[in-house]
């Protein structure tokens, strides 16, 4: 006769697979984006497999297509650079000094994943709904850094999250392309000139 252990013990390994299976998938993502940094989006799939450790089987497993991994691996980076805030903000030393962490976090995804999208503009559709997913994760996240620095006093009123990141953006273009151009230098200058005219540039 079963006392329901032998259950309860497969009902308790269950999370437990499911957050393995989670983690070995975000690993995957993370060698993908390596890849695809190094090699573009057409990287062949093993060199993927390689970076990760794992057969090219349980790359299609997990994504039938190059657009499906792609996109997952975009959705992917923009989730860790959304998680990124909340934690820079609660370990900074000033709400400013986590926004420009944060910016710059954001600037490395721009210069260096950025490209990971353009593939998807031969589906618009595909585009248009990460272009969305980018916007509904990242733009919070901004203005949450961005009003912390506003109570703080640190930084002027005028200014917010869409204009920063729309900024930040415009100054990237081209910045992987360009070894003359230093597109990090410049947005730091930008995050720099948000400080609030009343408060000097440093903690002197």
């Amino acid at each position: 006769m079963s006392d329901g252990s032998s259950g309860e013990g497969a009902g308790g390994a269950a999370p437990s697979r499911r957050k393995d299976a989670r983690r070995n998938k975000e690993a995957l993502l993370d060698a993908a984006a390596a890849v695809f940094v190094t090699s573009g989006v057409d990287a062949p799939v093993r060199d993927i497999a390689a970076a990760a450790g794992v057969g090219v089987g349980t790359i299609y497993r997990h994504f039938p297509t190059r657009a499906d991994l792609i996109i997952a691996v975009y959705r992917h980076q923009v989730d860790a650079c959304a998680e990124a805030g909340p934690a820079l903000l609660a370990g900074g030393a000033t709400p400013h000094a986590a926004l420009g962490e944060w910016v710059a976090l954001f600037v490395d995804f721009l210069v260096t994943k950025h490209g990971l999208a353009a593939v998807l503009h031969s589906d618009e559709a595909g585009f248009d709904a990460l272009h969305a997913y980018f916007l509904d994760r990242l733009v919070p996240v901004c203005d949450q850094l961005l009003e912390a620095a506003r109570a703080a006093g640190e930084i002027r009123s005028d200014i917010d999250a869409y204009a920063l990141m729309r900024g930040v953006g415009n100054l990237c273009i081209g910045a992987e392309s360009d070894p003359r151009y230093d597109a990090r230098r410049l947005v730091e200058l930008l995050v720099a000139g948000l400080r609030s005219p009343r408060r000097p540039l440093t903690g002197r």
